[in-house]
């Protein structure tokens, strides 16, 4: 299990576990972070994510990344 912030660009990876305080667990899961779902990280543009998650392009910072782990 590593950090989706390490995750490499193009690769499919399935979402383990999202952590974080409450309001931000909640916030990713909107978005569609979901423990079991899939997510590809498209590109990164100065240390920040663009990724692919329930088929939609989402961008998020760093330290959200650091939340999601795969």
């Amino acid at each position: 299990m590593m950090p989706l912030i390490l995750a490499n660009i193009g690769e499919e990876n399935i979402i383990k576990r999202v952590s974080g305080k409450p309001e931000v667990k909640k916030h990713l899961e909107n978005l569609g972070f979901v423990a079991g779902g899939t997510v590809t990280v498209i590109n990164t543009i100065g240390g920040n994510l663009i990724v692919n998650v329930k088929e939609a392009r989402v961008a998020i910072s760093k330290e959200m990344a650091q939340k999601i782990m795969v």
